[in-house]
């Protein structure tokens, strides 16, 4: 059983501004070099370091060495949940005025990004909505792929039905979005649709970072296979 002393531990870790922003970089799903994350959190290689150090102790990042590299990325999905999760039960503040650069790039998050492995922003809601629309989730009670949303994803999409067995990892749920304030689908199923959008080129990801656009052919493509227009 959980004590309180080991839930206060795991709070303190996001507790602290540098490594919240580490782990809500990490959020893209990628590997990141301890020198990226330092940068990115606008600290000192040697604090980041420390900070890198007690994330990985408390079981939210792993680490792989690679020659000179130290890369680093979330311990897994149940990670990534969990700060999608407390990211969602913050309240959005108007983004202070930083300069063009910055407000594009948070006009450009709300549009569409990744969220781990999963999409969301308006373009994930948007694809959600469609499926839901189109008989291929049911979100009735909870989220679940109907039988017809399995045809979808193996024989549209062609996705191997061995890649829809849910081991640890639930097939779909819903996921909270921090800026749509909606539901988006997660999941096995969310992170094979994300994929599959990113490697057929239907989507493309905007710079390093988190935030995704579909491409001309993306829009086609959803338009033609889940009815979604004027997506941006």
């Amino acid at each position: 059983m959980t004590s309180a002393s080991d839930l206060a531990s795991l709070a303190a870790l996001l507790a602290d501004e540098t490594r919240a922003a580490m782990c809500l970089a990490l959020l893209d799903g990628r590997a990141w070099t301890a020198g990226e994350l330092a940068a990115h959190a606008g600290v000192a290689p040697s604090t980041a370091t420390e900070h890198l150090h007690r994330l990985i102790k408390g079981g939210l990042l792993v680490e792989r060495r690679q020659g000179r590299h130290r890369y680093l990325r979330l311990a897994g999905g149940s990670a990534a949940q969990l700060i999608e999760d407390l990211s969602a039960h913050t309240e959005p503040r108007p983004t202070p005025a930083r300069g063009l650069r910055a407000a594009t790039a948070s006009a450009a998050l709300r549009r569409g990004r990744t969220c781990y492995d999963h999409l969301a922003g308006r373009l994930g809601v948007a694809v959600t909505d469609a499926m839901t629309a189109a008989g291929l989730l049911d979100q009735s009670g909870g989220f679940a792929i109907t039988a017809s949303g399995v045809d979808w994803l193996t024989g549209t999409l062609g996705l191997s039905p061995s890649d829809l067995r849910p081991g640890r990892r639930p097939l779909a749920r819903g996921c909270l979005d921090w800026t749509e304030r909606r539901q988006h689908l997660a999941g096995l199923a969310g992170a094979k649709v994300c994929e599959t959008f990113l490697g057929n080129g239907w989507i493309a990801r905007i710079g390093s970072g988190r935030a995704v656009r579909p491409t001309s052919d993306g829009k086609a493509a959803l338009r033609d296979l889940l009815g979604i227009r004027d997506i941006d």
